[in-house]
């Protein structure tokens, strides 16, 4: 009676064994089913690629025609510090070249923007893993700040004479010229220069930007807009 006892107690302690480890093997395979953590090579590689797709389609909207002319968000207008100008001049009749002139500011930045893209690789490629952990924990447009930062500096200097390329091309001059030469002739007024090229270059570096940030926003917040798997990995 005894042997029977001992024998049927072993034979459930073994069974309890293997049942047990089943529910372990099991639980175990439930706890490893998510993603694992992300290393910090995915983390760079994934903002590499949301600024690097930020920023072609940014500039790829800006540099089309209309990019700035007909996006009320980035419309470049006549320059503030020369508004007198403007309202001397469509006094004196001259408002259709005042309004060719603003077309032409609005052409010469999206002239300049097909130059823009390359200029952020440097910024991009040469990314920190402390840069890349900052802006994955960072606000909405964390990333496009980090570019702005990077960048502006550089931006200005390759910027000017592209955009001074660009005037030339659209020929802002042509209309800026007898509406800045008309109003410097009326008697008792104080002469206004304002430096073209650093306006649009200004304008130009804000509107690429701004959607550059919207991009990020997209990335971030959209699904859609995660076009990679790596993508879909760092901001999922």
């Amino acid at each position: 009676m005894k042997k029977i006892i001992v024998i049927t107690s072993v034979t459930l302690l073994l069974f309890g064994c293997a049942e047990m480890t089943t529910v372990l093997e099991e639980v175990s395979k439930t706890t490893n089913t998510g993603p694992a953590p992300l290393t910090n090579m995915e983390v760079i590689k994934g903002l590499k690629e949301a600024l690097s797709v930020g920023t072609n389609n940014s500039t790829a909207l800006t540099s089309k025609l209309d990019g700035f002319y007909k996006n009320p968000e980035i419309f470049i207008p006549f320059p503030p510090e020369a508004i007198k100008v403007k309202e001397k001049v469509e006094g004196l009749g001259l408002k259709p070249q005042v309004d060719k002139f603003v077309m032409t500011l609005n052409r010469s930045a999206e002239t300049a923007s097909k130059e823009a893209a390359p200029i952020f690789i440097n910024a991009i490629t040469s990314m920190s893993i402390a840069d890349g952990f900052a802006i994955l924990r960072g606000g909405d447009n964390a990333a496009t700040s980090y570019l702005k930062e990077k960048t502006t500096g550089q931006l200005k200097i390759k910027f000017n004479p592209i955009v001074k390329e660009a005037i030339s091309k659209v020929e802002v001059t042509k209309y800026w010229n007898p509406v800045i030469n008309t109003y410097n002739k009326i008697p008792f007024i104080e002469k206004q220069n304002p430096n073209l090229e650093n306006y649009i270059t200004t304008k130009a570096m804000d509107g690429i930007f701004l959607m550059i940030e919207k991009e990020e926003k997209k990335i971030r917040k959209d699904p859609l807009a995660r076009v990679s798997a790596i993508l879909k990995r760092v901001f999922g």
